[in-house]
C-alpha cells in the first residue's frame, strides 16, 4: 500500500467531516483517518463506529462520513428509500438486480462513471492532512478507488467488507486493501480480482465476545424473559425486512422453543405481530443482553447481527433469508459450517432441537485473523506520507 505518484491531495471542506488540524479532536502529534460508511441498514454505521472506538486509545482521529452527503441531497433519499422498498415489497426486484450486477460487470462499470459528478464534493469532505481513507459501504469504493486510481486521492484506500459474500459492486480499481472476515470471503475477493485481501477479525463490540462474564438468568430478567424456557431470538436487521412474521410463525410451530422476536425499528412488524404469542420486542439498544438471554439466533441476513451471534458463539440458523446478498451470504456461511440453512418449516423442529441442545457452537475465527485497528495504525505510521503532510 505504497502512495501513488502524481495528483493532487484531498482538500479540506467545511463539513465536520473536514475540520482542520485544530480543530479540538485533532492535534499536531495525531493521526487522521478518515471512514466513510453509509445510512443504510445498521450493519455499514456500526462498522465504522467500532473501528472508531478501537482507534480512539491508539492517538488516531476518526472522522466518520455518510457516503451520501457526497451525493446531491435528493438522490440520499431516493437510494436509501428505494433499497428499502425493493427489500421490503419487491423483493424479487432486489433478487434479479443483485444476480444480474453479480453476472455482468456492465452497470457496475456505468455505475462507477456516474459517480465521477461527485468527486469535487468528495475531495471538499476529506481534510487535507488525512492520512488514509476507510470505507464500510460498496458505492464509496466505486467513488474512491478511481480517485485514487488517478491519483485525485493520493492515501491509501481501505475496504472493510461487511457481508460474507463479495458482490462485483465491492470491487474498484484503485482500492488498495480489502478487509473481509472470513477467508472463504478471501478467496471471493481474490477471484474477483482484488490483488491485496487480509482476513481480519469482525468489528464487532467486545461485549459479543464468548468469552465476556454472562448471567443467562439477569439477562433474561432485563428483558422480561422467560426463566426456564428454550429461547429463540429472530432477527432481521434494524429495519426488520423479510418475511419475518412468517418465520415467527413457524418458529412457534416447531415446539421446542419461545420465540423472541427482535422488529428493530420496522414498527407496523411490531404492530402486526402485537398478538403473537412470543417475545416481541422493536428497537432494542442492549444487544449483548438479549443475545446472552437466548439459546439460539434465528437470522435472515447474514449481516451485523448474524456475526454477532457468530462472535458470542451462538447457535445460529438462517431461515428464509432475504433476497440478494441474503441468500448468497446464507449459503457461504453454511458451507463454512458456521451457521445451519433450513430451507424448510418440516427442518426447524429438528435443527432447532439439535442446536439448544448443543455444548458448543461455531465462531468466527478470531485468534489468527489480524484486528483491524492495528492494521490501520500500521498503515499511517509505516511511511513518510503523513511527516511529509506535517511538514506543508
Amino acid at each position: 500500500m505504497k502512495p501513488r505518484p502524481g495528483g493532487r491531495s484531498p482538500r479540506a471542506g467545511t463539513s465536520p467531516a473536514g475540520a482542520g488540524r485544530d480543530d479540538p479532536g485533532g492535534g499536531p502529534d495525531r493521526l487522521r483517518i478518515l471512514v466513510v460508511s453509509a445510512d443504510i441498514g445498521a450493519g455499514h454505521d456500526a462498522a465504522a463506529a467500532e473501528l472508531a472506538a478501537r482507534l480512539a486509545g491508539d492517538g488516531v482521529v476518526v472522522e466518520q462520513l455518510n457516503f451520501f452527503t457526497a451525493l446531491p441531497r435528493p438522490l440520499h433519499r431516493l437510494v436509501r428509500e428505494g433499497y428499502r422498498t425493493m427489500l421490503q415489497r419487491f423483493p424479487w426486484s432486489y433478487d434479479a438486480l443483485f444476480r444480474f450486477t453479480d453476472r455482468s460487470s456492465l452497470m457496475v462499470r456505468g455505475f462507477r462513471a456516474a459517480l465521477r459528478a461527485a468527486v469535487p464534493r468528495m475531495l471538499s469532505r476529506i481534510s487535507a492532512d488525512t492520512c488514509l481513507v476507510v470505507t464500510t459501504h460498496p458505492f464509496a469504493n466505486q467513488l474512491l478507488g478511481p480517485m485514487r486510481g488517478t491519483g485525485q486521492l493520493t492515501v491509501p484506500v481501505l475496504s472493510y467488507v461487511t457481508d460474507f459474500v463479495v458482490h462485483p459492486i465491492w470491487i474498484s480499481p484503485g482500492v488498495d486493501t480489502y478487509c473481509v472476515i472470513h477467508d472463504g470471503t478471501q478467496r471471493q475477493a481474490a477471484a474477483r480480482g482484488a490483488t491485496d485481501v487480509r482476513v481480519v477479525n469482525p468489528l464487532i463490540s467486545a461485549e459479543f465476545s464468548s468469552s465476556a462474564t454472562a448471567c443467562q438468568r439477569t439477562a433474561r430478567a432485563r428483558f422480561g424473559l422467560p426463566e426456564q424456557e428454550r429461547l429463540a431470538l429472530i432477527v432481521a436487521g434494524s429495519w426488520g425486512v423479510g418475511d419475518v412474521a412468517r418465520t415467527a410463525r413457524d418458529v412457534l410451530g416447531a415446539g421446542c422453543v419461545t420465540p423472541v422476536v427482535a422488529c428493530g425499528r420496522n414498527v407496523r412488524l411490531r404492530q402486526r405481530l402485537r398478538t403473537f404469542p412470543g417475545h416481541v420486542l422493536g428497537w432494542v439498544e442492549d444487544m449483548p443482553t438479549l443475545m446472552r438471554a437466548v439459546d439460539v439466533v434465528v437470522e435472515n441476513a447474514g449481516g451485523l447481527t448474524c456475526q454477532q451471534s457468530l462472535a458470542g458463539g451462538l447457535p445460529t440458523v438462517t431461515y428464509r433469508p432475504i433476497s440478494g446478498h441474503g441468500r448468497a451470504n446464507a449459503q457461504l456461511l453454511a458451507e463454512a459450517g458456521l451457521t445451519t440453512y433450513v430451507t424448510t418449516a418440516a427442518e426447524l423442529a429438528p435443527a432447532l432441537t439439535e442446536l439448544t441442545g448443543a455444548e458448543a457452537s461455531p465462531a468466527l475465527p478470531a485468534g489468527s485473523a489480524t484486528d483491524m485497528a492495528s492494521l490501520i495504525s500500521e498503515v499511517v505510521r509505516s511511511g513518510d506520507r503523513c511527516d511529509q503532510k506535517r511538514s506543508e
